[in-house]
């Protein structure tokens, strides 16, 4: 197995779309970070009036969502590429126990896609207190770094379970453009879509949608639906369903 999980992490590396999701990321946090200190500066200048109507400074509002969209894409990808180039073939024929061909694209997935989500998470925390210093809520976001870790931990917890997401959607659909639409129409469509529904009912089924769970799950938002297990779960039963549906694909379906 452990060859296996070398040969996919070469695959992984080998290819520039893994080195252009990773430079968007990078550019993503960047302009964030430059988001958050023009919104302190403004911050500065503003009235007491106006100043308490400021959100946080914070570079995770643009880099997180961007970061799980991206991975959720090349997540896809990763076998959605293989079945349009015809090397699923040659990964077939090399690895015919199909589940642990695919065991070692989850494993893969998961570690790039944990790295990079902690990495910009943590990223953002540690330039928004380096941007707001000492300065008041609500431009500070959090109040000390101790303060921020749970949502940073979450964030990149959930940047995870959407990569694994778009593995198993790519299994399933095994085109990049329809795993393209799914992912977008579960992180973007759906979850606005939700804004138009009548209460409660708007704010149950928001709470389930994948953009909302990090923050449940980090207990930071003052309107959860669900406890940290309760987004948990709902986390683990995205991600179950999702990879079972592609082994399914996998198993029973001509490459």
């Amino acid at each position: 197995m452990t060859g296996l999980i070398a040969a996919e992490w070469l695959k992984v590396r080998s290819v520039r779309s893994t080195f252009a999701v990773l430079g968007a990321l990078v550019v993503a946090l960047l302009i964030g970070t430059l988001m958050s200190y023009l919104m302190t500066a403004d911050w500065d200048g503003s009235v007491p009036a106006e100043q308490a109507t400021f959100p946080g400074a914070d570079p995770g509002m643009l880099a997180v969502p961007f970061a799980q969209f991206c991975l959720a894409a090349f997540g896809g990808l990763v076998i959605t590429s293989e079945f349009a180039t015809g090397l699923i073939q040659t990964s077939v024929a090399a690895v015919p126990q199909r589940l642990r061909l695919l065991t070692a694209k989850i494993i893969v997935i998961a570690a790039l896609a944990l790295a990079t989500g902690l990495a910009i998470a943590f990223s953002s925390l540690l330039l928004s207190r380096l941007i707001t210093g000492d300065r008041p809520a609500p431009i500070t976001a959090w109040e000390s770094v101790a303060a921020g870790l749970p949502t940073a931990l979450a964030s990149g917890l959930s940047i995870m379970v959407i990569g694994l997401v778009g593995l198993g959607i790519g299994a399933v659909v095994r085109s990049t453009a329809a795993a393209l639409v799914i992912v977008s129409t579960l992180l973007l469509v759906l979850p606005a879509m939700t804004t138009l529904l009548p209460s409660p009912w708007g704010g149950r089924i928001s709470a389930v949608m994948l953009p909302s769970l990090a923050g449940q799950l980090a207990g930071a938002q003052e309107d959860t639906v669900m406890s940290p297990y309760g987004a948990l779960a709902v986390m683990a039963a995205y991600v179950a369903a999702a990879l079972g549906a592609g082994a399914l694909s996998l198993l029973r379906r001509d490459v």
